[in-house]
């Protein structure tokens, strides 16, 4: 059986890649808001991530945090890291951030956020 894709709501969080790298320069992080949800999206120079801004630890705001060069973002809290393409803290210590898919397309730049499956 094939495992279907998984549905996604898309917004639009920069107009073009210029105005993102120009708001949110070269590993720096910015805090969003989409739908009522609070996300940490990250420029390093393997590209731009997003993930969810609650740190899994303690709940602290990632975008107040750092990255740095492995593309893991660095809370400012506890210095937990988390890497930016797979979610996991670095030493194991607690659970995965969530991340959110990123495009870059010609209209701008999307951050993808995965709808889950309401249960009846």
């Amino acid at each position: 059986m094939e495992q279907s894709e998984a549905s996604y709501t898309w917004h639009k969080v920069f107009d073009s890649v210029t105005e993102a790298r120009e708001q949110v320069p070269l590993r720096k992080l910015k805090q969003l808001v989409l739908d009522g949800r609070t996300i940490c999206f990250a420029h390093t120079a393997s590209g731009f991530f997003a993930l969810d801004d609650a740190c899994p630890h303690l709940g602290y705001a990632l975008s107040k945090g750092t990255t740095n060069y492995l593309d893991e973002v660095v809370c400012p809290w506890h210095s937990y890291r988390y890497n930016m393409q797979n979610g996991r803290e670095c030493e194991f210590r607690t659970r995965k951030a969530v991340l959110h898919r990123v495009e870059l397309r010609e209209e701008g730049v999307f951050v993808g956020i995965e709808q889950t499956a309401s249960t009846a």
